[in-house]
């Protein structure tokens, strides 16, 4: 037992560690780009309409088959069948290969119709051209870090990602400067060399997966030898059975796309009632390239919970190991909280410090900026419990709730984004921003309510909650209370960014003082047991309750009684 749970956490800690690499590297390119002449907010709306449709193809050729593929290699190598798991692997990469080549075909037919007619924004043709052979790449990559992750082999996976934002971010810069030297500061242009980027990343991507397969064929043969005698299957059963179960894993990924092509189409559309079509570009702009950008940051953080929980639950439960699922289940939910309750408080208190911090040439949007971080508590919570669902086998569930968030959001966009702000204060690009919020609310609600149906989780509402948000509390209001006293005294980014610094320092402190991790807790993290002894030895755990909890519990109980009396 300890063995798994050291190395599902090891597997988290990597991919964790490859998603802030990848997030501090996309937030480098999308900073550059939104501050370089000529580019801005407009030409984010063009690089972010043309890239979001680009998703919706990707997303149907290709996003649910790591996770699909994590499951059913999972399932096969729990129980010693190494060849059914690599036939799967041989099958799934000649079939998402003829589906990828096609939609990257039709993307590449398509994108004047797309651009003109769907978009309205009629330079994004020449990202959709750019972007279109990378379709087929990806859908490649994926069958291959599916395999991998199914293996719990997550190290490649992070690899992968890691190098392709790496590639994107330096070859953007390089295209986008050439062009800017070579034809002139032309926004439509620029958002296509950026996108071009992309697809020259993840051919190297490919390149990079393919060369390490063939380095571990040596490895795959002798464990093929080693595996136990099963029946084949035939490859149509086979396909039936990829498509089973990527296809609903698959479904949530293209609601979460048409979650961002709704704003990409009704957004510009709605603004223009109130708004020139060159302003509404740069509202769209500022909703899609900064606002997004920002908020999907603690996404990245907590994306390792959700990628690896899948074939760490379809495992456990191919064994009928459930106890195991559930402690897994219920660890990540609170590190999942931990991550996003403090991340959408710090946001919404230092929106406006944040954009001059980052964007001092576009520095407009924060109220938007501010309704968008309500979501990012419901985001990273719906995130973590899909994977869970997925890894016990309840892959159309996800789907069905957020796709009942998507219509919600919808009808929102079609009625709030219409109204002026001046209006009505949850107007214009904040309706689209609240639409979200609502969007995802919905969508948690239903699937954490089937889920504990499920497997009954009985989380602790203090441990959970409770202390997270006193620890959050606490760390923002101390991080303000500084930013006021130290505003006047040293520059305005430096306030903002030792103000920050100081309120993740307390917040860390009083995780740990309020004991908010159990001891079996901390010992499933990486090097656990040397971090307990170290916090044991500075009197900060132990057993029994410090003081902080001895408060907490008085002022609990005291309420508890109060309430009471106040019923009777």
């Amino acid at each position: 037992m300890k063995t798994k749970k050291e190395s599902f956490m090891k597997g988290v800690l990597v991919l964790m560690i490859a998603q802030i690499l990848i997030k501090a590297l996309g937030l480098i390119y999308k900073l550059y780009l939104t501050n370089r002449e000529g580019f801005g907010d407009k030409g984010n709306a063009i690089y972010s309409s043309g890239f979001q449709i680009y998703a919706l193809f990707l997303t149907i050729s290709s996003v649910g088959i790591p996770g699909a593929l994590a499951k059913l290699v999972s399932e096969k190598v729990a129980i010693g069948d190494t060849k059914g798991a690599h036939r799967i692997f041989k099958i799934a990469f000649v079939t998402f290969g003829l589906i990828g080549f096609c939609s990257s075909a039709i993307l590449f037919l398509g994108a004047k119709y797309i651009s003109n007619t769907l978009l309205q924004i009629p330079e994004a043709e020449l990202t959709l051209v750019a972007l279109s052979p990378s379709i087929f790449f990806v859908s490649t990559s994926c069958v291959i870090k599916g395999y991998f992750m199914g293996r719990e082999n997550l190290k490649v996976t992070a690899n992968s990602h890691t190098l392709e934002q790496f590639f994107k971010t330096v070859l953007s810069v390089i295209i986008v400067e050439f062009i800017a030297m070579t034809t002139g500061v032309d926004t439509s242009v620029m958002a296509a060399g950026a996108n071009l980027a992309t697809t020259l990343s993840t051919i190297l991507c490919f390149i990079y997966l393919y060369k390490y397969y063939s380095k571990m064929r040596k490895e795959i043969a002798w464990e093929l030898k080693r595996g136990k005698e099963y029946k084949k299957t035939r490859i149509i059963k086979t396909i039936k059975q990829i498509l089973f179960v990527s296809i609903p894993m698959s479904m949530t990924a293209i609601l979460g796309t048409i979650n961002k092509n709704i704003d990409s189409m009704t957004v510009v559309r709605g603004l223009k009632r109130f708004l020139s079509e060159e302003q509404a570009k740069i509202q769209y702009g500022i909703l899609s390239g900064k606002v997004d950008t920002l908020v999907t940051l603690p996404m990245s953080l907590n994306m390792a919970f959700a990628t690896a929980l899948v074939p760490s639950i379809s495992s456990s439960k191919a064994i009928g190991d459930m106890e195991t699922a559930r402690k897994r289940i219920s660890f990540s939910m609170l590190i999942t909280i931990l991550i996003g309750m403090p991340c959408m408080i710090m946001m919404i208190l230092f929106a406006k410090q944040i954009l001059e911090l980052l964007f001092p040439n576009a520095t407009s949007g924060a109220f938007i900026y501010q309704i968008s971080c309500l979501s990012i508590i419901f985001i990273v919570l719906e995130q973590t419990i899909s994977g869970a669902l997925h890894g016990l086998g309840k892959m159309v569930t996800p789907a069905i709730a957020l796709g009942i968030g998507v219509i919600v959001k919808f009808i929102l966009n079609l009625y709030l984004i219409p109204i002026n702000p001046s209006e009505f204060i949850i107007g214009g690009t904040a309706g689209a921003a609240f639409s979200t919020v609502v969007c995802h609310a919905i969508a948690l609600f239903i699937e954490f309510k089937i889920l504990n149906k499920n497997i009954n989780l009985k989380l602790n509402k203090t441990k959970f909650v409770l202390k997270p948000f006193i620890a959050s509390l606490v760390m923002a209001v101390s991080s303000y209370v500084m930013y006021i006293l130290i505003i006047n005294k040293i520059q305005n980014k430096l306030a903002t960014l030792f103000s920050i610094g100081l309120g993740m320092l307390i917040y860390v402190i009083f995780v740990i003082l309020l004991k908010i991790f159990s001891k079996e807790e901390i010992f499933m993290i990486p090097f656990g047991k040397k971090v307990y002894y170290f916090l044991e030895n500075l009197k900060l755990y132990r057993n029994g309750w410090n003081s902080i909890e001895i408060g907490m519990y008085r002022t609990t109980k005291t309420w508890k009684r109060w309430h009471v009396q106040v019923l009777k």
